[in-house]
């Protein structure tokens, strides 16, 4: 080797020692800040966690995610193509806001809010079943049992029962039987 080629290279190897920590500050991401991916990560749910925002979620997953979206802000990506990309790819399940149309807007917000409605109006029908039937029989049955006392049961007067004679009769027999 001559003493011209040693130069030649050591010029070579400097010259790429000098533009190694250019290129390394090239690729750092330190233009997108934390708060800039954090506010595309608070509408991202966790891939691992149930019901838990990506922002604050202490998983690898999660982390690997915002450094995802550190990536394509970085490239210059939009907040909405972020949110986009990550539909595409985990489905709309990731999404804190999912979009209202198709079948999610069915499934998501029309039909809670009919199975709402439903539990409501069978509620009240039965509310209105039991105001119906309940307590009118009940309290013309113990009108004597207050008087009397606990200890003793008192059955219906026969002339409670308007019109139904079957009933009458049966009564009847139940007074009768009692006196003996």
């Amino acid at each position: 080797m001559t003493p011209r080629y040693r130069l030649v290279r050591w010029l070579v190897l400097a010259l790429l020692l000098a533009l190694l920590p250019s290129v390394a500050l090239a690729q750092d991401d330190s233009t997108i800040t934390d708060d800039e991916v954090n506010e595309v990560a608070k509408d991202l749910y966790c891939p691992v966690c149930e019901s838990t925002p990506l922002d604050v979620c202490p998983t690898q997953a999660c982390a690997d995610w915002r450094e995802l979206i550190r990536t394509k802000l970085a490239a210059g990506e939009t907040r909405q193509d972020v949110l986009d990309y990550f539909a595409r790819q985990y489905g709309d399940g990731v999404l804190a806001d999912p979009p209202r149309h198709g079948a999610s807007l069915i499934v998501l917000w029309v039909l809670p809010v009919l199975l709402v409605l439903l539990g409501g109006l069978l509620f009240v029908r039965l509310l209105r079943g039991m105001r119906a039937t309940g307590p009118a029989a009940t309290v013309a049955g113990m009108t004597d049992t207050v008087a009397t006392g606990p200890a003793t049961v008192a059955p219906p007067r026969v002339d409670e029962h308007r019109g139904d004679e079957s009933l009458d009769d049966y009564i009847a027999r139940v007074e009768r039987e009692l006196k003996e």
